[in-house]
């Protein structure tokens, strides 16, 4: 499994970054997070909302910082319930 976030290195990336890292510990899952801030390289993922947290190349989330459970839980392949998208601090989605 590749994990990524990608932005532009705003607070909220970064967020996104240390608690991905943190998820990944808590889950025991041996791979390491890449942080990719080249936009040519967000720019063909094809996403306009950042942060993005990808899976295998392809985004998992965008625009938001979920907490620890719901990347947990996009990390394992199930649905955390009561998780909200989109609720971005983000400079593309609101208070970087």
């Amino acid at each position: 499994m590749k994990i990524q976030v990608l932005g532009p290195g705003c607070p909220s990336c970064h967020k996104l970054f240390e608690a991905t890292k943190q998820a990944v510990k808590e889950l025991n899952i041996n791979e390491e997070v890449e942080y990719i801030d080249d936009i040519k390289k967000i720019i063909e993922m094809g996403v306009m909302q950042m942060p993005v947290l990808a899976i295998d190349g392809k985004p998992a989330l965008t625009g938001t910082v979920s907490d620890i459970e719901k990347i947990k839980s996009v990390l394992t392949g199930k649905k955390a319930s009561g998780s909200e998208d989109n609720k971005s601090g983000c400079s593309c989605g609101g208070k970087c």
